[in-house]
């Protein structure tokens, strides 16, 4: 059990000293680098805590940390946990300090599940949000920790300037509230140097405590964080701390030796009386919230977001609906791999060169795990399909009809059809080559080209027909994506010797007549469904794609393509915009953490010349490509704070594609990037002039406005992150990742990060901050040399967001329906279609599903600031219930025909066990 420290007694002045230490796993440092060091010191910090029972520690929050100790040293688990559950070592809550702005809502869930779980393995959880490094914090975090049944946590930067004491209530958007300790004076290092010179000892606490005092003016014990990055406390610490007290005397300033939760556990858990903080905590006021880590290393930000996708909206759910066999260890080891690289210092981007390759590779290992069981669920449906069809997977717990692409056989007009007869449209995109090889061979080579045969396989396909001309001395092959041919390369060989040797002898390998098209399907909701193409057209929708001069439309959008490369959207309701995808080339001599543009920029926003071709034409999909060539300038020019003379020719080629019965218009802008220390944006002028924005991520839909409060040494620069769209002024841009925007030019426009280029973690000398946010270690890979490719979407929308469909579309675009071709026979008749799960409800946004303890588990939020009414069916459902993070039932539902309602707040996130039978 933890020991409670008492209450102060009266005494006038007391400080309650945490030693601990702020473990940045990989930084500055790579990963392996730094447990080097985490090793030695955990190695003395438990040494000592044996040998003298005054010993007090805090390990960071992060259970991560007795991990990567345990590997090295797995015969000090049981010297460790026995002091864990002394209380004299405090472990978790979180398994890893993650950034919360640069992961989904989903891994913040998943990364305190599992550190309270390896927590308690240990023999018990600090039970506080300990979160002293986070650059800001998530406005949903207050929810998420009292779904665990945490009632506190400790933060320090992003906190606003209103809050004037140690506490205050820190309340999510849908009202849960919790109290907050807010580490003034210093965060997490505020009596960092307090024992540096046991002279002086008195004179430094008496310093320290002048600065925690006008926080708690009611003369309560303060709070005094001894420690700082990778530090350890003084070996002779509770020595010098018995000494100082008894030198003191009666009336003297106290020193109390406390781990965290020690000292939480002399705190109220009650809000009552304290100010009231609603939403994200995102204030430069009283610290740097170092906001320029969204938009450096962008391709890692866009690998997090694909990863996580992959293993929360395709692999989790769908094989926890159709799977037959048991994908947990894959999944647990994708989601090790997402909470490890959630670290504060990883997935920014803020660290050297060698942190962000072994980020990268853990994000590609857990998008790897993630497809791979999402495709072994695909294969077992696939294997009831025919091969000349494709299983459809809906990620989406809604039915939808989708634009799918398909490889089909055949030339010629074509559709595709479902078990139930039904006919969709289909339009041709490509042709792939049939001539695969046609060479000259003299005969006594032939036994080699055969070895290129590998059972039925040739060339990457199989082979389904063969012959042997003697008289012309030709040996050809057929081959498809699959055959039924009953093949022996043996036969091939007698016939050969038949013909007799001599000669040269022609070999040729073609491929049946094959394409990719795209067919507008019906998909049921988080399921799957069949298909097959047949000759011949189909009936088309009634609003299909339109292209004519520089122009396309669908019925629900108008795109116009303008001279100098932008374009006007106008929406089904007139909504108009113009100028839009606008490129804004400026320089930046920042760093990782900030921007910072040179007080000489040269700022690059009009082409030198702009091309436009159409590239594809249909009445489903259609698109324009625009060619924009520019002279960006080479790099910065640090000592004349501007950018260099010399210029990089740099072509920009932006895709805008429209497809039938979607109200957005779809772009993709790719760049080969030549140029050093920059930052591109795309612009997109507003319909209508906006004092806020909503930015979507983590839970939430904030609204922020055209500032940012200032305060603190850093400029105050009004650029946020959102994940999956920010709308403003009647536009939403609907993105595949975690994007930096801004809103310009007094909100007339909103402006995307594409891409910033920067070559130091930290600079010492910065016109956006007074103090360096790291070391000066050279990032020459965060200049992102190289081509960089980014997909959005921009939505022209009426009224409010919340009233615009543009949650349901930000779904759509980020979640397309996935594709696998069929394994069976030809002769297999289509399955039927089958609903996994589906979800309705106003604002009702999916966040997962998975199989836990032996139900299903849905988890969703009301990403809407009104009341709605969830609605779920699952085919034989027969129970539910709703329970909080920890799996507490919370009520009991009622189950009709498979499906439950539920009455959600704005704003909540919900979970419910489903019994269900597959």
């Amino acid at each position: 059990m933890s020991t409670v420290i008492p209450e102060n007694n009266g005494r006038p002045q007391e400080l309650i000293v945490v030693p601990h230490t702020h473990w940045d796993r990989e930084w500055y440092l790579p990963f392996q680098q730094f447990r080097l060091q985490l090793i030695g010191l955990l190695d003395e910090v438990l040494q000592r805590m044996e040998d003298d029972p005054r010993q007090r520690f805090t390990l960071d929050g992060q259970a991560v940390a007795v991990d990567d100790y345990l590997e090295v040293r797995p015969e000090q688990r049981e010297r460790l946990t026995a002091l864990v559950k002394q209380g004299r070592l405090a472990v978790g809550p979180w398994q890893i300090l993650l950034d919360e702005f640069l992961c989904s809502g989903e891994n913040i869930v998943r990364n305190l599940e599992l550190g309270l779980a390896r927590s308690r393995a240990l023999g018990e959880a600090m039970e506080v949000g300990y979160l002293p490094d986070m650059f800001g914090h998530a406005a949903q975090v207050p929810q998420i920790l009292r779904q665990f049944g945490i009632e506190h946590a400790c933060v320090w930067r992003g906190v606003p300037a209103a809050v004037d004491s140690h506490a205050f209530a820190w309340q999510s958007p849908d009202g849960t509230a919790v109290r907050t300790e807010y580490l003034a004076a210093g965060g997490y290092g505020s009596a960092a140097g307090l024992f540096d010179d046991p002279a002086r000892v008195a004179e430094r606490a008496t310093a320290i405590a002048a600065k925690l005092r006008p926080w708690r003016p009611d003369g309560s014990p303060m709070l005094a964080m001894y420690g700082s990055d990778h530090t350890a406390p003084a070996a002779d610490l509770a020595d010098l701390l018995q000494a100082h007290n008894e030198a003191q005397g009666e009336g003297g300033m106290r020193l109390r030796l406390a781990t965290l939760a020690e000292y939480f556990a002399t705190q109220p858990v009650t809000t009552e009386g304290l100010r009231t903080v609603t939403g994200e905590l995102r204030s430069h006021a009283r610290a740097n919230i170092l906001p320029g880590v969204f938009s450096v290393r962008a391709p890692v930000k866009q690998a997090m977001a694909r990863a996580e996708r992959a293993v929360e909206r395709y692999a989790e759910p769908l094989s926890a609906l159709f799977y037959e066999g048991d994908a947990a260890r894959f999944l647990a080891m994708a989601w090790h791999r997402l909470i490890e690289v959630s670290c504060h210092d990883s997935v920014t981007g803020c660290g050297c060169d060698e942190t962000a390759q072994q980020v990268a590779a853990r994000i590609a290992e857990a998008e790897q795990l993630g497809l791979a069981v999402r495709d072994m669920t695909g294969r077992g449906l696939a294997a009831r399909v025919p091969h000349t069809g494709h299983v459809l997977l809906n990620p989406t717990p809604r039915p939808r009809t989708a634009l799918v692409e398909l490889d089909v056989p055949g030339t010629g007009p074509v559709h595709v059809t479902d078990s139930e007869g039904r006919t969709y449209p289909a339009q041709e995109l490509t042709a792939s080559p049939t001539l695969l090889a046609d060479d000259t061979f003299p005969y006594e080579r032939l036994p080699t080209v055969l070895a290129r045969v590998h059972g039925i396989e040739l060339y990457g396909q199989e082979i389904t027909a063969w012959t042997v001309d003697a008289e012309a001395r030709e040996l050809r092959f057929t081959v498809a994506r699959r055959s039924e041919l009953a093949f022996d390369v043996a036969e091939v060989k007698a016939a050969l010797a038949g013909a007799g040797p001599g000669g040269d002898w022609r070999v040729v390998i073609e491929a049946e007549p094959r394409r990719t098209v795209a067919a507008l399907v019906d998909t049921p909701a988080l399921g799957h469904t069949a298909v097959r193409p047949e000759p011949g057209g189909a009936p088309l929708p009634e609003r299909t794609v339109t292209a004519g001069d520089n122009t396309l439309g669908n019925g629900l959008l108008t795109v116009s393509l303008a001279d100098d490369g932008t374009f006007a959207l106008t929406g089904e309701h007139g909504t108009t915009l113009s100028g839009a995808a606008r490129i804004v080339d400026g320089g930046d001599l920042g760093d990782t953490y900030n921007y910072a543009p040179p007080a000489q920029d040269h700022v690059v926003d009009t082409p030198s010349t702009v091309t436009v071709r159409r590239i594809v034409d249909g009445p489903l999909l259609s698109a324009y490509e625009i060619v924009r060539a520019y002279a960006w300038p080479t790099a910065g020019d640090f000592g004349a704070d501007g950018r260099t003379e010399d210029t990089e020719p740099t072509t920009v080629t932006t895709r805008v594609e429209l497809r039938a019965g979607e109200p957005f218009v779809r772009l993709k802008v790719a760049f080969d990037n030549r140029s050093d220390d920059h930052r591109v944006r795309l612009h997109v002028p507003l319909p209508r002039q906006a004092s806020t924005s909503y930015g979507e991520g983590q839970f939430a839909v904030v609204e922020r406005g055209l500032t940012a409060e200032a305060g603190f040494g850093e400029e105050a620069l009004p650029t946020f992150p959102a994940s999956a769209f920010v709308a403003a002024g009647g536009v939403a841009a609907l993105l595949d990742h975690a994007t930096e925007y801004e809103l310009v030019d007094e909100g007339r426009e909103l402006a995307l990060t594409l891409l910033r280029s920067t070559g130091q973690i930290s600079r010492n000398r910065h016109a956006h901050r007074d103090e360096p946010a790291g070391p000066q270690v050279p990032t020459p890979e965060a200049q992102c040399r190289g081509l960089r490719t980014v997909d959005l979407a921009l939505l022209p929308y009426e009224g409010e967001w919340h009233e615009a469909g543009v949650l349901d579309a930000a779904e759509r675009f980020r979640h397309p329906v996935a594709t696998l071709p069929g394994t069976a026979p030809s002769a297999t008749a289509l399955p039927g279609a089958v609903e996994g799960l589906r979800i309705d409800g106003e604002g009702v946004v999916l966040s997962s599903v998975r199989e836990r303890d032996g139900h299903l588990e849905v988890r969703v939020v009301a990403q809407t600031p009104a009341p709605t009414t969830l609605r779920a069916r699952r085919p034989a459902m027969t129970a539910a219930r709703r329970v909080d993070f920890t799996g507490t039932t919370l009520a009991e539902l009622t189950v009709t025909d498979g499906t439950f309602e539920a009455d959600l707040r704005p704003w909540e996130i919900a979970t419910f066990r489903v019994t269900a039978t597959r």
